[in-house]
């Protein structure tokens, strides 16, 4: 029997839709799949085409899949500080933090986005997993006066170069405010928005959370879009060769409980904090961990052989097995050909002795082995000076941008 190489994506009304779900569809989605048991857009048609509006217009996505977990309550910064790795302390009332959540054994659960809205109310801006669950099951034994929710609460992302000239039209100039992993809260038409300096991206960007989402988003898309208009926004899906380009990691593929924060390059002291004084969920094994050294590693690696695809077209469904000296010794997790590298890239879990650059290594891309180089990531804009260009200078060279950290995220 042939294989069909595009089966559909069923909808129906068992799968959760965005909030913006109707409002995305209207632009041409050609690839769905399902992300936080919700509809996701991957691509409206030419990955490759959005690629290059996003590195060279601005564009528009409906990532509403990121459900926001609200923890509040006058035990939200002890609970929140239990689930996170980082020290909650470092991080203020209006600023946003790149965080990973761990079980037990140090596997990374989740790496969502923090918001920190007040002294103690928070939002968890979720990738793939159920951490709704996991939070409740915690604070069933915490015993702190916590309450957790998932708000009604929808983003959108505006990403690329031009990303602020169409923020700056849509809300005013009070969007130059707001720094790199920093948040701001804005009306647009008498709707309740926050809107954070983030994306998952690499590039100059924002996300616009609507607050009452299920009654506000669609009205809210069609104002932003209408304010993009003049500066040609174009609406896609999430750029998986930027975000490999980038080193973004994907929760599921490149992440999974499966995976500490020291195997995939994230274990330096921002991102885990050993010396903070409070515990965290984790922290006993991420400690020995560390003492030990992880076996294994997530490398960046060049990958021989024909142009492989985008990663979101569905040519890569699979994992890729490493080979060395004849013997599989790791996956590669996620790949695809950068167009401005006009290489294959990709991230590999190998043993941490292969991970060293110049290792070289065979890669078995569907269409036998392919030699591969280890490489160091990211491949492109390790400091990321492009998301925090000074957007101020954009119009004004020599204004400073209020608000950047040292760290970043």
């Amino acid at each position: 029997m042939p294989i069909n190489p595009a089966p559909q994506v069923l909808l129906y009304p068992r799968i959760r839709k965005s909030p913006f779900f109707y409002a995305s569809r209207r632009h041409g989605v050609a690839m769905y799949s399902v992300y936080n048991h919700t509809y996701h857009p991957r691509h409206y048609g030419d990955p490759i085409a959005e690629y290059w509006a996003l590195l060279e217009g601005v564009t528009l996505w409906d990532v509403g899949v990121e459900r926001q977990i609200e923890i509040s309550g006058p035990d939200a910064f002890d609970f929140t500080n239990l689930l996170i790795t980082r020290d909650l302390s470092k991080c203020k009332v209006g600023q946003c933090k790149y965080v990973f959540l761990t079980d037990q054994h140090g596997g990374v659960l989740n790496d969502p986005v923090l918001l920190r809205l007040e002294e103690n109310r928070f939002w968890l801006s979720l990738a793939d997993s159920d951490i709704l669950l996991w939070a409740r099951g915690v604070a069933t034994f915490a015993g702190m006066d916590v309450t957790i929710r998932e708000a009604d609460v929808g983003p959108v992302q505006v990403q690329g170069p031009k990303s602020y000239a169409v923020m700056r039209d849509l809300l005013g100039e009070g969007v130059a405010d707001i720094g790199y992993y920093y948040l701001k809260d804005f009306q647009i038409e008498g709707i309740d928005v926050t809107v954070s300096r983030t994306g998952y991206t690499g590039e100059l960007g924002y996300e616009i959370y609507v607050h009452n989402a299920s009654r506000n988003a669609q009205r809210l898309w069609a104002l932003v879009w209408e304010a993009g208009l003049p500066h040609g926004l174009q609406v896609i899906g999430p750029s998986h060769i930027r975000r490999i380009e980038g080193a973004m990691l994907a929760h599921g593929a490149d992440i999974t409980v499966d995976t500490n924060p020291f195997e995939v390059g994230m274990g330096y002291d921002w991102m885990v904090d050993l010396r903070q004084e409070a515990d965290f969920i984790g922290r006993a094994a991420l400690t020995r961990i560390k003492e030990s050294g992880p076996v294994r590693r997530l490398a960046g690696v060049e990958i021989g052989g024909a142009a492989l695809g985008t990663y979101n077209d569905g040519s890569m469904i699979d994992v890729f097995p490493v080979h060395h000296d004849g013997h599989r010794v790791g996956q590669v997790t996620s790949a695809c050909h950068s167009p401005r590298l006009e290489k294959n890239i990709g991230y590999a879990m190998v043993p941490t002795e292969l991970s060293e650059p110049g290792t070289e290594l065979q890669i078995d891309t569907g269409q036998g082995l392919v030699d591969a180089v280890v490489v160091p990531k990211p491949f492109i804009d390790p400091t990321k000076d492009q998301p925090k260009t000074d957007v101020r200078g954009l119009d004004s060279p020599e204004a400073p941008l209020a608000g950047t950290v040292a760290d970043g995220d």
